[in-house]
């Protein structure tokens, strides 16, 4: 495989998102807000997402496949990655009221400028990211294969890194005592 040393590069980098939200995670005991909580678990989900996606076309190549059955295979893996990811969210408590509190503004108009940009970039990474490993799945451009898996690897990781930025710029409580 001609991009291996890329993906396991993104791997690498992708690990650093994993190790900084793991680490905002467990720091003085954790967060116990829902509107923490959820969004620390989508940045190590989202890393550890694009580690699994970078390195899938890597392994798989060493076991013969090529071409169109390695993108395929490596997007089977992503789209799985999405439905499990959406399954375990869509059950914990942190994340439905982690939802409906962060979308209560946006519902009510009062989202904001800046709110508003936030929420159409982190939809359109995360969309992109699910629909470019489906377009590959479907063969509807193959041609384009390794660019579009590289692209949705690629997205993955920016969501991961946008996370991670929201987590930052995240208004805080002060801390008891």
């Amino acid at each position: 495989m001609q991009d291996a040393d890329l993906f396991i590069g993104l791997a690498g980098i992708a690990g650093v998102f994993v190790g900084f939200g793991a680490l905002m995670a467990v720091r003085s005991g954790g967060p116990s807000e829902a509107l923490e909580v959820a969004p620390m678990r989508m940045v190590v989900f989202l890393g550890m997402m694009a580690v699994v996606a970078a390195l899938a076309p890597v392994t798989l190549a060493r076991y013969g496949p090529t071409g169109h059955q390695v993108w395929a295979l490596s997007s089977a893996v992503v789209v799985l990655g999405w439905l499990v990811m959406f399954v375990v969210n869509a059950r914990t408590p942190e994340w439905r009221e982690g939802w409906a509190t962060s979308t209560a503004p946006a519902r009510a108009g009062r989202l904001g400028a800046f709110g508003a940009l936030e929420w159409v970039v982190f939809v359109f990474l995360m969309l992109a990211s699910v629909l470019t490993p489906i377009v590959i799945l479907l063969g509807l451009a193959p041609d384009l294969e390794a660019a579009l898996y590289f692209t949705a690897v690629v997205l993955i990781l920016l969501g991961a890194g946008w996370g991670l930025l929201g987590l930052v710029y995240m208004p805080r409580r002060p801390a008891g005592a």
